[in-house]
């Protein structure tokens, strides 16, 4: 009788599932374009369960020119990159971080820190893709995010929402790290 094949021994790798991942928000440096991937310097500020993460898209525009005399098409050169709106949804945290870092750029907040939209509020966000056994096995890094739209669960005794129900994210870089 045949021994059956174990997935420790035929080279086997799980697929990689999009329902277990884990956001955290950190405060790096500012850095130049693509910098802030030294951990080392950041500043962990809150890691929050969400049940949803869209919008990790990245489009660049072509740029189309036409040249005189070549009638059989145009040469495309590389445009510039935009970035989608990146939308985490119910999800879960006790600390009031997301809300008082919203605060800092809508103008919610009364003392001397208000500070309407000012760069250094900007956070690094990280979306790590989990395996089975709960390690990071990929990480999509936003840099210089920012948030443009809260809105929270509605209050009603018969459900069971969460305590965030959306926030928004725009950002100025999308990355993949290795796990």
């Amino acid at each position: 009788m045949a021994e059956p094949t174990s997935p420790s021994n035929d080279g086997f790798e799980a697929p990689l599932f999009g329902n277990r991942f884990v956001v955290e928000f950190t405060r790096e440096p500012i850095a130049a374009r693509g910098g802030g991937s030294d951990d080392r310097s950041s500043e962990p500020l809150c890691q929050g369960a969400f049940a949803e993460v869209s919008g990790l898209e990245a489009a660049m525009e072509p740029k189309t020119i036409k040249e005189g005399g070549a009638n059989y098409g145009a040469h495309q050169r590389a445009g510039q990159v935009s970035f989608a709106t990146v939308v985490l949804r119910r999800g879960m945290t006790r600390a009031s971080d997301l809300w008082s870092w919203w605060g800092l750029f809508a103008g919610a907040r009364t003392d001397a820190a208000r500070a309407n939209g000012a760069f250094a509020h900007r956070l690094t966000v990280r979306i790590a893709l989990l395996d089975l056994e709960s390690n990071p096995v990929l990480r999509w890094r936003l840099e210089r995010a920012m948030p443009v739209k809260f809105k929270a669960a509605d209050f009603n005794a018969r459900s069971a929402d969460v305590g965030i129900e959306e926030i928004h994210l725009v950002h100025e870089g999308l990355f993949m790290e290795g796990a």
